[in-house]
Parts: structure tokens; sequence; C-alpha cells
């Protein structure tokens, strides 16, 4: 078993910062990437980016590209979002996510389906 916690969440103006923390406990090596989804009042979580464990690659929806950064520190075991440019539409509740599954295509791990462990969410707010 995987244990995530986020943290990080608030309230921020538009085109203002943060960044959320995920960290992870119990059996992480046996996973391969780690995700964030998000979740709006009233609809459906949403991918936002992952993170491939083994070579640090990187893959983010078309929404939050070039705003939205995904780090790991693997000596802490800690997944990073940073978020820049931050939109009212960011507004949601933000998932941590991890996958003790191997797939190998460029755009693997963007789907809900694809993650084994979640975390309990982190609120985001931005207003305008």
């Amino acid at each position: 078993q995987v244990q995530l916690v986020e943290s990080g969440g608030g309230l921020v103006q538009a085109g203002g910062s943060l960044r959320l923390s995920c960290a992870a406990s119990g059996r992480t090596l046996d996973t391969y990437a780690m995700g964030w989804f998000r979740q709006a009042l009233g609809k459906e979580r949403e991918f936002v980016g992952r993170i491939r464990l083994s070579t640090g690659n990187t893959f983010y929806a078309s929404s939050v590209k070039g705003r939205f950064t995904i780090s790991r520190d693997n000596v802490k075991n800690i997944m990073y979002l940073q978020m820049n440019s931050l939109r009212p539409g960011d507004t949601a509740v933000y998932y941590c996510a991890a996958s003790a599954r191997i797939y190998m295509s460029s755009n693997a791990y963007a789907l809900r389906g694809h993650y084994d462990y979640w975390g309990q969410g982190t609120q985001v707010a931005v207003s305008s």
C-alpha cells in the first residue's frame, strides 16, 4: 500500500502562484508514476499532469501546459505541483495519485484508471 497526503492549497488571486506538495509513504518503490488531477465543483475529475518516477519525464494537460510544472524529490518521496499564472478556471480540489502499473506510451497515466492510490485532495481557489 501507498499513502498520499497533499498540502499547499489555498486562496490566491488570478495571476498568482501556488505550490502543492504530495508526500508519499509506504511501498513507494512499487510505483512507476505519479500524477495530479483536479475536480471542480460539479465537474468530472480531470488530468493535470504526471511524472514518471524512473526518468522524471513529465506530461501535462493542454490547459495547464506552460503554466504548471511537476517535480519530485526522490529522497523525501515528495511530488510537487508548481502552479503559475493561475486563473479562476483553475479553482478545484487537487488530488495526487500514484500508479503501480507500467505504461509505455507518451500519453500514459492520463486516465484515472491508470492509478492505484489517491490522496484526499487539497482545495485551490483562484479569485478574479
